[in-house]
């Protein structure tokens, strides 16, 4: 087969998860396997003073109540985006002090999950309470100077002299990823090694956070993470559970079990942050686009920083001569928010591409011509070329798809049959094409077994259908004897898989390491013709298997990079490579629906068209896209956390109120493909997918609804009663 054409596959894990045999971190088997439970802090900041256990330790079946004067010792992992590996620098139980709601000030643990659970119940924190704020604008938040990321020309100058100007504030709530598998994790402390089960997008962080806060050799530590139920950026490294769960089944000999309840996920795990945007633009008499100006404040925790990086796509998306961007950060008392699909591209894309809509609008222009008259051939930023740039085409192909060419330019002037208000809008999406150093290790047998152990994790996105597509298009095994090992530390040194660079990262090692096990076969050949696939030709030769190691990085990365793969450190690189910069690419389309008087929104269809290079695994790739889309609709039009301002809480921390669509929410999605590869970036030619396909669907949603009704909605979620 030839890897320029890679066809259909059925998921390879498809049977075994309709089955239900596949086994996630919670489904382990463990004997005399115990059940934990968490505390939570009844309050947001303060210290604890006195905790009641008393009740709780006289319940039949409950083993231990841990407080944090069972952790003397413990130290903190460290913040990942300071050279540590949790989530946060701030490990609870460590202490009395109390920094977020929510957080475990204590740790049952039991014989049965039920007995834990109500033994948790009946602990009592009593707590000295310190004023707080929880969210953007309350009193209390300490909001950092500005910092300039990007600046290109004089922006300032040039948006004051343009002829036509757009100024424009953008409002973005908080928003928790909610994936079907809770965080969980299994530990067993077992001969003097600590063994992990826990579905993570970091095993590598989990392995070496572990060993640094419980004072062990990391050579004491395996963490397995094969599969996870969705993970989202949620799982981007060391929970903080999990440092409770090990050092609880440390204490007591026996393996330990902790699923954090979806409830307190709201308070412990990382989230979204909120965020607020200004955009203003400006365009010359001809219409030209001639300044930006993107300002945003960012909600972040009191300890930790996470820097925003809204303008490395909205710098990128059109040739604008004149670009300034700058940021600050609102410090509030909260647990530290992280990562989350499309993190701050999604948001980005939302005031951005809604303010080009504005400005196309303003002067009088089609916005998909607009778009397209403002097509950049080399990077702004740097003046670099792309590896490769076909947001044209994305654009091209998806009118043609959807029928743009039928639109009629005034707001409000289409309707359907029945009188609704139809509204078509369209938007431009752009992610860093990021690859980070990655391991494959591959023997193939006589036997007719083939076994893969690569960097990586397989989080529902189909990283083990690309890799067994790469895999038969140069070579000839059995594929329904091919094990493919990822999230393990023990087969291959494990990355953070996030960013869209899981793929990007993988592929390459793996279709280096076929090629490699195919030039070894032929040397074993030597001029002797033979027949039959791999396995049968090591047969003949009386060979019982090869096995090669294959290591590979981003462009431009030296090879001590490894060094960070191999303490569980991120070390990705991208989109800025010394000879290019990379991207994906996306284009959406979108038709609206409002009834005229309610002012239900609906949304019957979607067009959307990714250039992400070769796609290697086509049936998982439109998956990709369709969840993308979703997603998008959904913190369009429903997703928000509400934050309570008395107690510090999310109000909605279920599925029951906090919204997300259904399938009555979602009407056609069509789904297109470039599909040309990269080969700049990677020899496979692939980039990234599953976080670009979300970029700009929210900003296409709001651009239809002003197309539909002439009202410019500029606060996600979009809701009716704002346009009443």
């Amino acid at each position: 087969m030839s890897e320029n054409t890679f066809p259909d596959r059925a998921r390879v894990d498809a049977r075994d998860k309709v089955r239900g045999a596949t086994r996630y971190a919670a489904d382990t088997p463990l004997p005399r396997l115990a059940h934990a439970m968490t505390v939570p802090s009844p309050i947001v900041r303060g210290r604890l003073t006195a905790i009641e256990t008393g009740a709780a330790r006289d319940m039949p079946g409950v083993l231990a109540v841990l407080t944090w004067r069972d952790f003397a010792g413990v130290a903190s992992a460290g913040y990942l985006l300071g050279g540590g590996r949790a989530f946060q620098s701030h490990q609870p139980m460590l202490s009395d002090r109390l920094v977020h709601r929510g957080e475990p000030v204590a740790l049952v643990v039991a014989e049965t999950l039920e007995t834990a659970t109500a033994a948790a119940a009946l602990v009592r924190a009593t707590c000295e309470a310190e004023p707080f704020a929880a969210a953007l604008g309350e009193t209390g938040e300490e909001v950092t100077p500005p910092q300039q990321s990007y600046n290109v020309g004089d922006a300032e100058a040039a948006w004051t002299a343009a002829a036509t100007r757009v100024d424009a504030a953008y409002s973005h709530p908080a928003q928790f990823q909610n994936p079907m598998e809770l965080i969980a994790t299994v530990a067993e402390w077992r001969d003097g090694v600590l063994s992990i089960h826990e579905g993570s997008q970091n095993a590598g962080a989990v392995k070496f956070g572990l060993a640094a806060a419980l004072g062990l050799d990391p050579a004491q530590v395996r963490v397995d993470s094969a599969h996870l139920g969705g993970a989202f950026g949620q799982k981007n490294s060391m929970q903080l559970q999990t440092v409770l769960v090990a050092r609880a089944a440390m204490l007591l000999g026996r393996p330990v079990k902790l699923v954090m309840p979806r409830a307190q996920l709201f308070h412990t795990a990382s989230f979204r942050p909120a965020s607020r945007h200004r955009v203003r633009l400006g365009a010359d008499a001809q219409g030209r686009m001639v300044a930006a100006v993107y300002e945003a404040d960012m909600q972040n925790s009191r300890a930790d920083t996470l820097r925003p990086t809204f303008s490395e796509i909205t710098s990128r998306l059109y040739d604008i001569p004149n670009y300034r961007s700058a940021e600050r950060l609102v410090r509030t008392d909260v647990q530290s928010p992280g990562y989350m699909r499309a993190p701050f591209e999604h948001p980005a894309a939302f005031a951005f591409e809604s303010a080009v809509d504005e400005l196309a609008h303003a002067t009088g222009q089609d916005p998909l011509a607009f778009r397209l008259a403002h097509e950049a051939t080399r990077d702004p930023v740097t003046g670099r070329p792309f590896s490769s740039r076909l947001l044209a085409d994305c654009l091209r192909q998806g009118a043609d798809r959807f029928g743009w060419a039928r639109r009629t330019p005034q707001p409000g002037s289409m309707r359907d049959e029945n009188g609704m208000l139809v509204g078509w809008g369209v938007a431009s999406g752009a992610y860093k094409a990021a690859m980070s150093p990655a391991i494959a290790r591959l023997r193939v047998r006589a036997n007719g077994t083939t076994r893969l152990s690569v960097s990586g994790h397989e989080m529902g996105q189909g990283m083990r259908n690309a890799i067994l597509a790469t895999l038969m298009a140069h070579l000839s095994i059995d594929p329904a004897r091919v094990d493919i090992r990822v999230g393990d530390t023990e087969a291959v040194p494990q990355h953070l898989t996030a960013g869209s660079w899981g793929t990007a990262s993988a592929i390459p090692v793996v279709r280096q390491a076929a090629l490699e096990v195919r030039q070894r076969l032929a040397e074993l050949r030597g001029s002797r013709q033979m027949r039959g696939d791999l396995h049968q030709m090591l047969a003949r030769l009386r060979r019982p298997h090869i096995e090669v190691e294959v290591r590979g990085h981003a462009p431009g990365q030296p090879d001590a990079v490894f060094g960070r793969l191999q303490n569980g450190l991120p070390a990705a690189g991208g989109p800025e490579y010394p000879d290019f910069v990379s991207f994906s690419f996306a284009a959406h389309f979108v038709e609206v629906r409002v009834e005229p008087t309610t002012r239900r929104i609906r949304v019957p269809r979607v067009v959307s068209t990714i250039d992400c290079g070769r796609v290697v695994s086509p049936r998982t790739a439109d998956s990709q896209v369709r969840g993308a889309v979703v997603w998008g609709i959904g913190a369009a039009l429903r997703e928000a956390a509400e934050i309570d301002p008395r107690f510090g809480g999310v109000l909605n921390n279920d599925l029951a109120e906090y919204v997300v669509p259904v399938n009555a929410d979602i009407g056609s999605i069509d789904v297109g493909f470039i599909d040309r590869p990269d080969l700049l970036l990677n020899q496979a030619g692939v980039k990234g997918l599953g976080e670009v396909a979300m970029v700009g669907v929210a900003a296409a949603i709001g651009n239809a609804i002003f197309h539909a009704t002439g009202r410019r909605l500029r606060e996600l979620p979009m809701r009716m009663e704002h346009m009443v």
